[in-house]
């Protein structure tokens, strides 16, 4: 069952910005990474997706809903973390989240001290004296506490340090494994091959690649021959790298990282 799908969609700003004719979809249970540098239109077609901005053309659902037109019952269930989150820095971090309980109605028990112990946050400070670091945890509690089906993330370990960063590849995966339908906007490779199951990569607005993780690793093989003085030279070659032996050639396969498919894609300057 797809849950996210986004369907020809289109928003055109001029000069080639915008997003164009873009398709994909995120099934239920799936972590989905949405790869581009910025300017690509990541963070556009995620607008789309929370009902912030309407299609010129095509159309954004989420669990059958136009994310258009049923925007309130859309964000109601889902969780949504910002490139760039927005506060009122005059509160403190408790009070804010204290805000969000009664907006969404929540009693009883949900998961914010569940949160806040395991980003190791004290929300008692005033937000505007926070550093980025503690305002991401913050809206990481924030999207979550509330303990939503869908999740949308767009760069959401952005000024973390790497134990945090850590921490939330394991909150994705604990979020997965719950059946949890997560789409994932990040600049960071590592983060999303070791959550995603599936990658799209959009340039120019445009999607040049929806695939699984390993089935873009496989399109992206190579292999290389090189031809040794001898045929003990070859095999010892082939045994340390893996290669196989035809006399005194060897052939070896390489798998390119996530990385290195993505910078493939932008002809090796499309740095994030």
């Amino acid at each position: 069952m797809n849950v996210i799908c986004v369907e020809h969609l289109t928003r055109d700003y001029g000069g080639g910005k915008g997003v164009f004719d873009a398709n994909f979809q995120v099934s239920q249970g799936e972590v989905f990474g949405f790869l581009g540098p910025n300017g690509a239109g990541k963070t556009t077609t995620i607008r789309h997706l929370m009902g912030f901005l309407r299609a010129q053309q095509g159309r954004c659902t989420i669990a059958g809903l136009d994310c258009w037109k049923d925007r309130a019952r859309i964000q109601a269930q889902l969780g949504y973390v910002p490139g760039e989150i927005s506060f009122f820095d005059d509160m403190t971090g408790g009070d804010y989240l204290k805000f969000l309980e009664r907006y969404r109605n929540l009693r009883g028990e949900h998961r914010k001290q569940e949160l806040l112990d395991y980003f190791q946050m004290d929300p008692k400070g005033k937000i505007k004296k926070m550093s980025k670091g503690m305002k991401q945890k913050l809206g990481l509690v924030a999207a979550l506490m509330h303990d939503p089906e869908i999740l949308i993330f767009d760069e959401p370990t952005s000024g973390l340090d790497p134990l945090m960063q850590s921490r939330f590849v394991d909150l994705v995966a604990a979020e997965k494994k719950k059946g949890k339908t997560i789409l994932l906007s990040s600049h960071m490779f590592e983060e999303v091959e070791r959550t995603c199951d599936r990658i799209g990569i959009i340039r120019g607005g445009k999607m040049v690649a929806v695939d699984g993780v390993e089935q873009l690793r496989e399109r992206h093989v190579r292999p290389y021959t090189v031809t040794l003085d001898s045929e003990e030279l070859a095999a010892a070659f082939a045994r340390d790298f893996h290669g196989t032996q035809d006399g005194c050639r060897v052939t070896v396969t390489t798998r390119h990282s996530l990385e290195e498919i993505f910078m493939n894609y932008y002809g090796g300057d499309g740095a994030c």
